[in-house]
């Protein structure tokens, strides 16, 4: 993994889009229970594809297509602990691919981010929106801390754990990222209820204080939240981070995912979106992307955005 030393986090400001969208919108069938990473084996080269789109729109940071990928949830397929480190490794290396065809276009410096998802997402239930395992600190921390191993392998420049949704498994993931140090450089977003709770009910602001001591974390997060929220939120953030650490945001596209139907609800405006990451710029974030829904015509708006922003933000 490239060293902290090498990463210049502070040219970070716009990140991707939802892989899984774009995914979608391909033709790619996630329906299985490994939801993005089984297009890592079916279609590399479409996973490659949304890569390239997303630093053509002008993303400064790709992420993996390696958020549901744990030993644990390719063993509930039938598969092997080796072949889920296989294909986190893959991911990357789909990533390194977009991102050597993209510097033939443009000289322009990217990076790359190691999609890690929370333990939720490995139940493939939708737990990673309420927090609530049937697991103990320790399991957690192995689980998590398996995962960083393989990632530190890799040649990714930072490890992305997103949508976490509880401070107890944050405090798992530093404890893990203690055992892994040659991780050096990650951040921790977390996915949010309201304008001042994540997921499982702890405050933003607690959160944002008890992840921004470790030096292994360059910045804090918030990430698959309704945009309307986002503002209240960087507020809470920056109470508990201070100045220790960078704020990203990437959010949802505002519409809505109803479980019954399985469908989302409402409709995606990217101009209002890109307004309101002008909003989340001039809060002084450090980056703003996207999350489920979102795709390479919000991360443009995000651009122009960063754009508008960037002489008062210097």
């Amino acid at each position: 993994m490239t060293p902290q030393s090498k990463i210049d986090f502070g040219s970070i400001r716009v990140l991707d889009g939802g892989m899984a969208t774009e995914l979608e919108q391909r033709g790619c069938d996630l329906s299985g229970p490994l939801w993005s990473a089984q297009v890592l084996d079916t279609a590399p080269e479409t996973i490659a594809a949304v890569h390239l789109d997303a630093l053509r729109a002008g993303a400064d940071c790709i992420s993996t297509a390696s958020y549901q990928v744990s030993a644990k949830g390719y063993r509930e397929m039938g598969r092997t602990a080796q072949e889920a480190e296989q294909a986190l490794q893959r991911s990357v290396e789909i990533a390194e691919q977009a991102r050597r065809a993209y510097a033939r276009e443009s000289g322009r410096r990217v990076w790359i981010a190691v999609s890690l998802g929370p333990y939720g997402a490995a139940l493939h239930n939708g737990a990673e929106y309420h927090g609530r395992y049937e697991i103990g600190f320790d399991e957690l921390t192995t689980f998590h801390a398996a995962r960083l191993a393989v990632a530190a392998r890799t040649s990714a420049d930072v490890v992305a754990l997103e949508t976490i949704p509880s401070l107890e498994e944050a405090r798992a993931i530093l404890r893990a990222l203690e055992l892994v140090p040659q991780v050096t450089a990650a951040w921790i977003s977390f996915t949010c209820r309201d304008g001042q709770h994540v997921a499982h009910g702890e405050t933003m602001r607690d959160c944002a204080a008890a992840v921004a001591d470790s030096p292994q974390v360059l910045a804090v997060g918030i990430n698959c939240t309704a945009p309307h929220l986002i503002s209240g939120l960087i507020g809470e953030a920056r109470r508990g981070a201070g100045r220790r650490k960078p704020l990203l945001v990437y959010p949802n596209s505002g519409e809505i995912w109803d479980a019954t139907t399985r469908n989302w609800r409402g409709k995606a405006d990217t101009k209002r979106y890109g307004e309101m990451a002008r909003e989340w710029f001039e809060a002084k974030v450090q980056a703003v992307g996207g999350c489920c829904r979102t795709g390479p015509a919000h991360i443009a708006e995000v651009v122009r955005a960063a754009k508008a922003t960037a002489p008062r933000d210097r």
